[in-house]
């Protein structure tokens, strides 16, 4: 009995960690196809992120289900995922963040918002590495235009650093993001892509081929 227990020890604990690794790669695949879900609810919504926009900016960061609450001093917090644009005009591989922020005011209440940042340069994602930064603080934010065509607002020079979008219980939901910050998930990224790599060199050499991570990339490119 005692030899029966001294093998199926290393056995079991061997299954555990295949299993306990495979549920972590789970997390991150779920967070993927909530990503696209987004981007496919945002796509299907007579209000939307224009297509000029999406062409001609360079960064996305996707954030679904957003907690934002509030009672007397409010806070924020998602996890997401952020793409920017390759040489070629195609979409990189999704590199795994997390925002986090808070604010001031007479507020109560939580509500769960879906939540879509695109950004003018691809420099201000990439540069990050393993670091983070701050929304209203490093890099400014507007609240961005919405129709679908090239020329819905043409009040909009689409010349700010970012523009925010959000979507709450099916309609577009104002959340302010100043003082809010973006920073990079370094083990949902471990996890995932099974190495070390920084946020930098994953948007400039992963090349994954998981089917959430090329539905993504269909996603955003139809958008």
């Amino acid at each position: 009995m005692k030899t029966l227990k001294l093998f199926l020890m290393p056995v079991l604990l061997s299954a555990f960690i295949v299993l306990a690794s495979a549920t972590g790669a789970g997390k991150e695949t779920e967070r993927i196809h909530s990503a696209t879900n987004v981007l496919k609810a945002f796509g299907k919504m007579k209000e939307s992120i224009p297509h000029q926009l999406i062409a001609d900016y360079q960064g996305i960061v996707i954030i679904p289900g957003l907690i934002n609450a509030g009672f007397g001093i409010g806070g924020k917090r998602g996890k997401g995922v952020a793409m920017v644009k390759l040489a070629d005009g195609k979409w990189s591989d999704p590199v795994f963040i997390t925002l986090t922020g808070g604010s001031l005011g007479l507020q109560i209440g939580v509500q769960s918002v879906d939540m879509v940042l695109v950004f003018r340069h691809k420099g201000v994602l990439a540069k990050v590495k393993n670091g983070d930064f701050t929304i209203g603080g490093d890099i400014s934010a507007a609240a961005g235009p919405v129709g679908r065509s090239s020329t819905a607002s043409t009040d909009y020079k689409l010349e700010a650093e970012v523009y925010s979008y959000s979507r709450s219980r099916g309609l577009f939901a104002g959340v302010s993001i100043h003082g809010s910050n973006l920073a990079i998930d370094k083990s949902a990224n471990a996890a995932f892509y099974k190495n070390n790599l920084t946020s930098s060199e994953i948007f400039e050499t992963a090349k994954s081929n998981d089917p959430a991570v090329i539905n993504l990339k269909t996603t955003l490119g139809a958008l």
